[in-house]
């Protein structure tokens, strides 16, 4: 099969490997769609994956070829079905699994990642990380849900009032996700800054409450807003927005930083103003709840993928995502 391999730090080759077999609890799928994120830069960049080479691609999705032997009837999933895949690995067995912070896990490895991923004409998968897209669900599009995943994972660490105000800084895919999580969550009104003028144009498309290239130029609810979630990673955005939360708030941590990235903030404020600071980290008992909000419409895939290129140019397409060029864009390794 042809796949795409980071061969080492900054290094991208697409190569020819063995087409891969299912191990007894595995099914391979043939895959429709598998989207580039910010993550598959750090990998490349040499964070995160344990070595290199590795087949990147944690969002994918496509059509079961083969299942193992151990694979029955009583897991729903046959050769034929279209599948959505959710890429994380865990033990199930330290301290973190056995607490239900499986994404904590001691062992953490995910596919795309720490295993060969989706950036190829088939991947290997557990078959229990499998879920059956419903009917109407095109599983090039399905690749979506990964990532749809983490925000509701994001939500999932949020207090979620009705009527609360949130700030959302980045307008690329993930910042659009969770607009339309906050606005399917009941909230007063969703602000977005982004310092590509294109990408609020898209925030806009759907429906958001104001937008800007600075919060300086939004229209501020009057007592500050609940809920500021940075989508970025960057450090001068987290600053900002951690300035931007209203008494009594909450913080989420959602963009991925580099490692070493060390953000500046008051203690005495969070003290004194009781603002509530926290993170969510890729996935956890998300994904089957990710894949009923997609079939029920909650993103316009349309609007969302922007870009779907051959497998042979995944280099060119990372490239155009690292430039914030467009919305998600895909690679199609069987067309």
């Amino acid at each position: 099969m042809r796949a795409v391999q980071f061969s080492a730090i900054g290094q991208i080759d697409v190569v020819t490997l063995d087409d891969p077999t299912p191990g007894p609890r595995d099914v391979v799928v043939k895959v429709a769609g598998a989207g580039i994120c910010g993550t598959d830069l750090h990998i490349l960049e040499g964070e995160f994956a344990p070595s290199l080479p590795i087949v990147p691609g944690h969002e994918f999705a496509g059509e079961v070829v083969a299942v193992g032997s151990d694979v029955t009837a009583v897991d729903g999933i046959s050769v034929g079905d279209q599948v959505g895949v959710d890429p994380s690995l865990y033990c199930h067995e330290c301290y973190y699994c056995r607490r239900g912070r499986d994404n904590m896990c001691e062992r953490w490895g995910a596919i795309g990642v720490t295993v060969a991923g989706g950036a190829a004409e088939f991947a290997v998968a557990p078959v229990a990380n499998c879920v059956r897209l419903p009917d109407g669900v095109k599983p090039a599009d399905a690749a979506l849900i990964e990532p749809l995943s983490c925000s509701v994972r994001g939500f999932d660490v949020l207090p979620r009032r009705l009527g609360d105000h949130y700030l959302i800084y980045g307008a690329g895919t993930m910042g659009l996700m969770n607009l339309e999580l906050a606005k399917r969550a009941g909230a007063a009104s969703v602000d977005v800054v982004d310092l590509n003028p294109e990408r609020l144009k898209t925030a806009v498309q759907l429906g958001v409450s104001s937008s800007g290239t600075s919060a300086e130029e939004l229209n501020r609810p009057s007592h500050g807003w609940d809920v500021v979630i940075d989508c970025t990673g960057v450090v001068a955005a987290i600053e900002d927005g951690l300035g931007r939360v209203g008494k009594g708030g909450t913080f989420l941590q959602f963009g991925v930083s580099a490692e070493k990235a060390v953000a500046t903030w008051s203690p005495y404020r969070i003290y004194n103003q009781e603002i509530t600071i926290t993170g969510s980290m890729a996935v956890l008992h998300s994904y089957e709840r990710a894949v009923e909000l997609f079939a029920g419409g909650v993103l316009d895939p349309d609007v969302f993928i922007s870009d779907r290129y051959p497998l042979e140019q995944y280099e060119a397409a990372l490239q155009q995502f690292q430039k914030g060029i467009g919305r998600k864009i895909q690679v199609t390794p069987n067309t």
